[in-house]
């Protein structure tokens, strides 16, 4: 992501216009548009006019609208952003309370001021979004034999870019040409497509993963194509193949590729990887059951309520989701617990909802967190605030 023009004054007033350069920018997008946001961008808007003869003629026209954000729909496979709203500026091809949806492109610039200012979690996406060292992919390959996906795995989302299937006949004894043949086709299939969504002149891990010798067959026919046909990319790429083991050749084993030790190790220094050890010690800490591993979204503004996400190891683990709320007051909600974590010296992480780390978050509400010291009865509190809220049962038995 580009920035064109920043003009945020220390209030939070004013805009930002953008320039998305990959579609991992679409992302970014995604989180950083909000309901009620006032976007400007350039569009397509159908017109109708008549002529003097009564007859009706429609076209389209670009121009370029305003509007502000009632509803925002991601689709993270094609990178498309729609955004939908109502016009906010008139010109001569519509006016002020017409809905339109704005169709985010690559390469095309959009604008956009914060219906509620811009808060600090906001402007840690734009300065995330415009950091070219946040750029870095992994691609993973999970396959067996006749079926591969090839997915690219991002700082904030894993994406399926192609599925491949082949009929590959069975080995039979005395007759392997056919299955050989048909596993050789498979290969060359896979391997045109893994360079047509790869860019590997900026080289980077490629994981390949299978049950049984699969993986290692296809490592072993791709270095045999760069070395006959002298490609320089494929061979300068060759130590970046990693073959692992996974339990099918299915997308969803693509998750306990991820969590091996092998790959782990080979990419610690990603935000992937280590948000994958913070859930982890998050996990090991709350089976422990000393205190330390909070999660709920009551049970943790109490534990930063009581300073117990501050400096000296707290950590606050919150989903990217819970800023996309349709409300505006559970927003600033989370906006208020980031700021007094970090102004209490805490780490706050958070997770992209489109990783495996942020989904497991997800199946804990959306937020947790580790303590600097130990904290009894959270939830027991919140039992306890209930039962004094709710009217005694044997009130139902009063005769009046």
């Amino acid at each position: 992501m580009r920035l064109i023009k920043q003009n945020i004054e220390r209030d939070g007033s004013g805009s930002v216009t953008l320039y998305p350069e990959e579609p991992e920018d679409m992302w970014h997008a995604y989180n950083l548009i909000r309901p009620n946001d006032l976007l400007r961008a350039s569009a397509l808007r159908r017109v109708t006019t008549e002529s003097s003869t009564g007859s009706t003629a429609s076209h389209r026209v670009q121009t370029t609208l305003s509007i502000r954000v009632t509803g925002i729909d991601f689709d993270p496979q094609a990178g498309q952003l729609h955004v939908a709203g109502r016009i906010a500026e008139e010109n001569k091809y519509v006016k002020i309370g017409q809905y339109h949806t704005l169709d985010l492109e690559l390469q095309r610039n959009f604008t956009l001021e914060k219906g509620e200012g811009w808060d600090s979690v906001a402007l840690d996406v734009i300065r995330e979004a415009i950091d070219p060292q946040k750029r870095a992919d992994i691609a993973a390959v999970v396959m067996q034999e006749g079926l591969a996906n090839i997915c690219l795995i991002t700082e904030h989302q894993t994406i399926l870019r192609q599925r491949i299937e082949s009929n590959i006949p069975r080995k039979r004894q005395g007759r392997s040409g056919d299955h050989d043949k048909g596993l050789t086709k498979f290969f060359e299939t896979t391997l045109e497509t893994l360079l047509r969504h790869v860019d590997l002149s900026a080289p980077k891990p490629i994981l390949l993963a299978s049950p049984g010798f699969t993986a290692a067959s296809f490592q072993k026919y791709i270095i045999d194509t760069a070395t006959s046909t002298g490609d320089k990319a494929l061979l300068a790429n060759k130590s970046n193949f990693l073959v692992v083991h996974s339990s099918s050749g299915h997308l969803h084993s693509l998750n306990e590729v991820l969590k091996s030790p092998e790959v782990l190790a080979r990419l610690k220094d990603t935000k992937y990887a280590r948000e994958t050890r913070l859930m982890d010690d998050f996990f090991t800490l709350l089976r422990k059951d000393d205190g330390r591993a909070w999660y709920g979204p009551n049970e943790v503004s109490k534990a930063v309520d009581k300073s117990a996400v501050g400096r000296g190891g707290g950590i606050l683990l919150i989903s990217n989701s819970l800023f996309r709320s349709q409300s505006v007051s559970e927003r600033r909600r989370w906006v208020s617990l980031v700021d007094r974590v970090n102004e209490e010296g805490g780490e706050v992480r958070i997770l992209s909802s489109q990783h495996e780390s942020g989904k497991r978050l997800e199946a804990l509400g959306g937020i947790a967190a580790i303590l600097t010291f130990p904290l009894e009865d959270l939830d027991e509190e919140e039992e306890a605030e209930d039962t004094e809220d709710t009217p005694n049962a044997d009130m139902g038995n009063l005769q009046i």
